[in-house]
């Protein structure tokens, strides 16, 4: 049994500075862990996550389950990283694996079952630079592709309209709608459209 006098200062009622004090430790705390998404991936059961591609360019084709109880497969991730890799060059890079979140909740928004048809994937700088020298689509200088951060892709038996709803609504990073090339970008980088 404790008395008045055994109280600890933590039970006392905070006050206006203790409050504010609190509330600048949790933004000191938070700005540590660094830059947080606008977006939040739906779970449906959480424990599997498939998502099937098919590259435009080279005609492979991969379907699998890249998220299972809770973790990313790295032999799916590898797997990714070759499938979207600069078809121009060979060049493969480390694909961002949020960015597979990001494609599996268009695919969830849109109900979709068959795969993505992707158009470009990672791309090199050097490929970079000359989609830039002959004024290919705006191609940017500082493009999310060269991070293994963007995709261009679209999906078989849905508008192309339909898809760029669907991946504005995610509020989850790039969003370019290329209606003449027939794709939709999305990346993971700041929420943003063109």
């Amino acid at each position: 049994m404790s008395t008045e006098d055994d109280r600890s200062e933590s039970s006392a009622p905070i006050g206006r500075r203790g409050f504010l004090r609190l509330g600048t430790a949790a933004a000191v705390a938070m700005s540590a862990l660094g830059p947080t998404r606008a977006f939040a991936l739906p779970h449906p059961g959480g424990l599997h996550r498939q998502l099937a591609f098919l590259n435009l360019h080279t005609g492979e084709h991969l379907t699998a389950d890249y998220w299972v109880k809770g973790h990313y497969r790295p032999d799916v991730l590898h797997a990714v990283n070759h499938l979207f890799r600069d078809h121009r060059t060979g060049a493969v890079h480390r694909i961002d694996p949020h960015l597979l979140d990001v494609v599996y909740a268009l695919q969830k928004r849109v109900g979709a079952h068959g795969p993505f048809h992707v158009v470009s994937g990672y791309r090199s700088p050097q490929t970079n630079n000359m989609l830039i020298e002959t004024d290919h689509c705006g191609v940017a200088r500082h493009s999310y592709h060269i991070k293994g951060m963007a995709v261009d892709l679209r999906l078989p038996g849905y508008s192309l309209s339909r898809l760029h709803r669907a991946a504005l609504s995610l509020r989850a990073g790039g969003v370019g709608y290329y209606p003449d090339s027939d794709f939709v970008h999305v990346d993971v980088g700041p929420v943003r459209s063109w």
